[in-house]
């Protein structure tokens, strides 16, 4: 067998075969040149070393030291020796470096002794994770090993402040170069989520402090190698840049369908990376913290070891460790509904989902049934609403698969780039960011819940053919059924996704002034409530596109235009709604409170199966268990009852009050509270406690204030975002007979409690409730009168609006 010649010529032969060879590429390439190189340059250390004493061999680092060398990768070489003859090793080096500029291989080289690259290490944290793959090449072996053990030994060492180091320093790269998974033009090895992200958790796991989860890590670092092979094969040039011009060219590199294809591919490995980095991060965090205090606890604890603390967030839910994990008692495999739970537990928190509680879920969690339960479909709102915290937590829940198990429809979109100047997020990360931008809206429109998930859905049909317009309007209706939503409110979503575009396009393309513009607008909306979610839906959306896509002059014409079809759709002021008569149960109550001079209630659950889709009555399956109460007429009731709950962490899902007259035989006046409630964690107080509880709030000897405010103070709740301010309007022309206080605020324990104690405080009579809580948003109206019966006067109404509305900021 002859020898393959292994001089520059040689080298240069076989290496241009190497890469030109179309049966031969990825890793198997990459191996295959860097021994070729191995190869070639020990050839070349053998004849700069031939006759000197002494100790020197030639290391390579990096790239390269990890055996992975890209068709125009340069080559990070260190000459090391033991300082014995400088002169000579000055000569070996101008050897082993000329050929390689001869043949215009970019390199890149030092020469050091251990002592000085150790040296140089520590004080340059670049060169320190490039030894931390120093790989032996030619020479003396022993050299090399001394090196990388001790260089190992000094990473763990200062493993405290290299990793803070090294964690500001992949932060200072994500804000220069962007997110990789994002950008139309990324940058593969710099820009976040990149090969560089990817080196630094090797560097991470070499520390001994944390290990990346490692599932799917090694695959997607392999194709982003992938895709810089074929770039430097197509442009052939050393660059990490995938430019616009150069993805069809890569694509047909790589046999990929189109270039969409590529930076799909490019956009999923970047979401591995950058979810690894973040976990991995967020564990480096919590072990150096826990080393930093361990000490002290020890001290404080006598030696023994803390227990962590876990304050419970939800039904089967807690925090821990800056963390939110499953409770002990969590069964996912029984709790189809715990990863949507946990999810909103999560973003309202603002904290982490445990990578751990995450995979857990992902691998025992049963499917949601279909339609989907009203808790499953309240807890998805939730998240969407949480503001800028959701997007961490979707994308924990979406690294795992749970997304796609929850929405089908949303693996045509995940990942989808848009070639659009306008747009700077992928498909996906644009619908979450429209969601976080409808939270902020919440307090504009009278269904929060509606806008949010609109705001999911409304390009959803980009993964499909056609006008993504039109093909959404379709899965949307179809999403909005299995989430759980009554016939009504799944043909406004799917009118919303439809005409998602229509006020913009409209507002700038079309006259104002001609009625004919403003019946095609009206005529397309139908009704105020579902114009009033296009705007919200409209702003969120554009702001969420990128800066381009929002101005002041787009929303003062978009503002314009909505105020004109209003117009058009005004139709009668509505009045107080009519209520429905008492059912037996409830005049039972009511006669049995009037007579013992104090509060009667039944609380029951429902037991009820939900209707098939032949049964449906076009009503939503209910939320919670039904406490229904009947007082005798009195002040103080409604804040009396809404803190009892709060007490007992019951969260009040929907409300009614109202004032009953009993029968003529009776004569006499009740106050009805039909209310839907659900347990905070754990299970429902006995009915009894309830109203023994009712009784002493009632007569003032239950501090419902101080209560509250003990507990609070233990477990203080966490906010994972500054929501929206509350908002108290006076809807004027709502009601002949009443004021009407629109109350919109985020919903929290004891928000019913503050808002019945202002009323009371503000010396008003609340004549009616009508309560919602949709999502982690509180939706209220109360229709009050003064002491004799008769709406306020607009002065006094303004007034305790205002007084209200302080109360809840406070």
């Amino acid at each position: 067998m002859v020898k393959e010649d292994t001089g520059p010529s040689g080298y240069a032969a076989a290496r241009l075969r190497l890469l030109t060879e179309g049966a031969r590429s990825g890793p198997p390439r990459r191996t295959a040149l860097a021994e070729l190189t191995d190869d070639w340059l020990t050839g070349l250390f053998a004849a700069a070393t031939e006759g000197i004493r002494g100790g020197v061999c030639l290391v390579a680092v990096g790239g390269y030291g990890r055996g992975e060398l890209s068709p125009r990768s340069d080559l990070d070489l260190l000459l090391l020796h033991d300082g014995g003859d400088p002169g000579a090793v000055a000569a070996v080096a101008d050897r082993l470096w000329y050929p390689v500029w001869d043949l215009g291989i970019a390199l890149d080289h030092s020469v050091r002794t251990p002592a000085e690259a150790r040296k140089t290490a520590g004080e340059d944290l670049k060169v320190q994770l490039g030894l931390l793959d120093a790989r032996h090449i030619a020479g003396d072996l022993g050299l090399t090993s001394g090196l990388r053990t001790a260089i190992l030994a000094d990473w763990r060492n200062q493993a405290p402040k290299r990793l803070l180091e090294l964690q500001e320093l992949c932060a200072e790269r994500a804000e220069r170069q962007g997110e990789l998974q994002y950008l139309l033009e990324p940058d593969l090895k710099e820009a976040r989520g990149g090969l560089r992200d990817a080196t630094a958790l090797r560097a991470v796991a070499a520390s001994w402090v944390a290990d990346a989860p490692r599932e799917g890590l090694a695959d997607a670092r392999r194709r982003l190698l992938d895709v810089r092979d074929a770039l430097h094969l197509a442009t052939g040039r050393a660059t990490d840049r995938l430019a616009l011009q150069e993805q069809d060219q890569v694509a047909a590199e790589l046999d990929l369908l189109d270039a969409d294809t590529l930076l799909r591919q490019v956009y999923e490995s970047a979401r591995v990376i950058s979810y690894a980095s973040d976990v991995t991060w967020r564990e480096v965090g919590r072990v150096l913290r826990s080393r930093a205090v361990r000490p002290r606890l020890r001290a404080m604890l006598g030696g023994g070891k803390p227990v962590p603390e876990r304050s419970p967030l939800a039904e089967g839910v807690v925090e821990q460790d800056g963390e939110v994990v499953l409770a002990r008692a969590a069964r996912p495999e029984r709790d189809p509904v715990l990863p949507l739970r946990a999810a909103a537990a999560a973003a309202q928190a603002g904290l982490p989902l445990s990578l751990h509680a995450v995979r857990r879920m992902a691998e025992t969690v049963r499917p949601l049934p279909t339609p989907w339960p009203a808790e499953a479909r309240e807890l998805l709102v939730t998240l969407l609403g949480s503001g800028r915290p959701t997007v961490d937590v979707w994308e924990a829940l979406e690294a795992e698969g749970l997304i796609t198990g929850l929405l089908p429809d949303w693996e045509r979109v995940r990942c989808r780039p848009q070639r659009n100047a306008v747009h700077i997020w992928t498909v996906d990360r644009h619908l979450i960011e429209t969601a976080v931008r409808a939270s902020e809206f919440a307090r504009r429109v009278h269904r929060p819940d509606l806008l949010l998930v609109a705001a999911l859905l409304h390009d959803i049909g980009k993964g499909w053919p056609g006008d993504h317009s039109v093909a959404g309007e379709i899965i949307a209706k179809d999403v909005a059924a299995r989430i759980g939503f009554d016939r009504a409110d799944v043909a406004v979503l799917a009118t919303l996704v439809r005409h998602h575009l229509l006020l913009v396009e409209t507002a700038t393309r079309r006259d104002l002034e001609d009625p004919a513009t403003l019946r095609l607008v009206a005529e397309a909306v139908g009704t105020q409530g579902t114009l009033e979610l296009l705007h919200a839906l409209t702003e969120a959306d554009a702001l969420a596109t990128g800066p381009a896509a929002w101005s002041s002059w787009r929303g003062s014409l978009v503002a314009d235009l909505v105020k004109r079809v209003s117009a058009v759709l005004a139709g009668d002021t509505a009045d107080e709604p009519e209520p429905a008569a008492p059912t037996a149960e409830q005049e039972r109550l009511a006669i049995e409170a009037f007579r013992t001079g104090g509060p009667v209630l039944a609380l029951r659950a429902q037991t009820e199966p939900a209707a098939t889709d032949e049964e449906q009555t076009g009503e939503p399956e209910p939320l919670g268990v039904e406490l229904l109460i009947a007082v005798p007429d009195q002040p103080g009731v409604l804040p009396a009852v809404s803190g009892v709950l709060a007490v007992h962490r019951l969260t009040v899902r929907t409300a009614e009050l109202r004032t009953l007259r009993l029968p003529a035989d009776v004569d006499g006046t009740v106050l009805l509270l039909d209310w839907r409630v659900a347990a905070e964690y754990g299970s429902l107080p006995q009915a009894a406690r309830l109203r023994a509880d009712l009784v002493r709030a009632l007569d003032g000897s239950l501090d419902i204030a101080g209560r509250l405010a003990e507990r609070d103070a233990a477990y203080p709740r966490r906010r994972g975002r500054s929501a929206p301010p509350p908002r108290v309007t006076v809807a004027s022309a709502a009601s002949r007979h009443a004021t009407v206080f629109e109350v919109r605020a985020q919903d929290a324990p004891g928000l019913l409690f503050r808002i019945g104690n202002a009323l009371e405080k503000a010396g008003v009579r609340v004549r009616s409730a009508h309560v919602s809580t949709l999502g982690s948003n509180a939706v209220d109206a109360f229709y009050v009168t003064s002491a004799a019966g008769t709406p306020l006067a607009g002065e006094e109404a303004a007034s305790v609006a205002r007084a209200l509305e302080e109360t809840l900021r406070a």
